[in-house]
């Protein structure tokens, strides 16, 4: 099993809670940041833009990414060129299309050429993958983020897909590809073997880390200590 610092593909962690992330930012393993309006809305943030500029205040050195939240592209334009100038490891989200399903290629290849870094997210199919490579092969960095574990929520195996993915973006060099949205540790390995260039992950998945190579007998026995431990607590009888 390959050791957590021996991982070629980038950790990052996703997440919007502040606590949550000052604990990733201290393991020098991590090495940029994810959020959403969807993980902010969960943990109570209320002001957007108060709470961007006071996480990176604590974290000023490693790639965070933030979203606009409009549906009508002028108004995602506007709010990506305000968030670029947040910070310079500022990654701006832009959605693969809008909610009328009016797909984003035309703004994503306008703010790529002003120079904006972008993370274009919501990808899940690899026509999409071929239209963003196309918009931003000219542009600095950026990063594709295709949610590999929505495509597995589907019955689908995401790991071909993710490999044709990477060879689409050779077109791009200065593209990423992250696998979003993983459900479980299993899968930072497989975007490693693949080359996947990074992974985002929730604290909890990424605290499950620390479970590599664990001897399989022991946590069997650990396992079955829990069940006989809960029991006991809750005082079941027969």
């Amino acid at each position: 099993m390959t050791a957590i610092n021996d991982l070629k593909v980038k950790l990052f962690a996703d997440g919007a809670d502040r606590d949550g992330m000052l604990e990733m930012y201290q393991k020098p393993y991590i090495q940029g940041f994810t959020t959403n309006p969807t993980l902010m809305k969960k943990v109570g943030i209320s002001d957007y833009e108060a709470f961007a500029h006071d996480i990176l205040q604590a974290i000023p050195d490693r790639p965070i990414s933030f979203e606009v939240f409009a549906d009508d592209f002028d108004e995602m334009e506007r709010q990506a060129l305000k968030i670029r100038t947040w910070g310079e490891n500022v990654y701006v989200k832009i959605p693969v299309s809008n909610t009328r399903q009016q797909m984003s290629y035309d703004l994503i290849g306008k703010l790529a050429d002003a120079g904006v870094h972008l993370n274009i997210t919501a990808i899940l199919t690899l026509e999409q993958v071929n239209a963003v490579a196309d918009a931003v092969k000219n542009g600095p960095a950026s990063v594709v983020s295709v949610f590999a574990g929505r495509i597995a929520d589907t019955g689908l195996d995401p790991v071909p897909l993710m490999s044709k993915a990477l060879e689409i973006l050779e077109v791009a060099p200065q593209a990423e590809l992250l696998w979003a949205s993983p459900r479980e540790v299993l899968n930072i390995y497989q975007a490693d073997a693949i080359g996947c260039h990074i992974i985002t992950a929730t604290n909890d998945i990424i605290r499950k880390l620390s479970l590599s190579g664990k001897d399989l007998a022991q946590y069997s026995l650990e396992t079955v200590q829990m069940f006989y431990d809960d029991a006991s607590r809750a005082g079941y009888q027969l």
